[in-house]
């Protein structure tokens, strides 16, 4: 048990640390919490390595976005040998670039590894289930690939 309560205190962590540089768009913070061969699916996109992942974020954060506020909920875990694969749920509060207010929601899948000095995203895939205004007046999927 005590692994385990390593394994997800140090990726809640992870996630703070994550959720606090996307809300500050600081790029030098937000990739440090992906390894550097990290793979992540999003929106069609198939990103390889950290420096294509921050690349592609800070091309997003910029040009879509006025502002970002996103959160993680707790994360499920399985955890064992300095490995974990996860689910956490996500949803954001966003502003686009024109000011419209956007609020996605989805599941991350995720792979996680423990580097020593810190846990970090290994591998993740964004599973989208809302995608629209605030008023969540749009489509929402209940897709699943759990």
């Amino acid at each position: 048990m005590t692994d385990f309560v390593v394994a997800e205190c140090a990726i809640r962590q992870l996630h703070a640390r994550y959720l606090d540089a996307v809300y500050r768009y600081d790029f030098e913070a937000f990739g440090d919490c992906f390894t550097e061969d990290c793979r992540w699916t999003i929106g069609g996109a198939v990103l390889h390595g950290r420096k294509a992942i921050v690349e592609y974020n800070r091309k997003l954060f910029t040009e879509k976005f006025k502002k970002l506020f996103i959160t993680l909920r707790t994360p499920i875990l399985e955890v064992g040998d300095g490995v974990a694969s996860g689910r956490t749920y996500f949803s954001g509060q966003n502003i686009l670039i024109d000011g419209t207010p956007y609020a996605p929601t989805g599941i991350y899948y995720e792979r996680f590894v423990d580097q020593g000095d810190r846990w970090r995203m290994a591998w993740r895939m964004f599973e989208t289930h809302y995608s629209g205004p605030a008023d969540m007046s749009g489509t929402i999927s209940h897709l699943s690939s759990a």
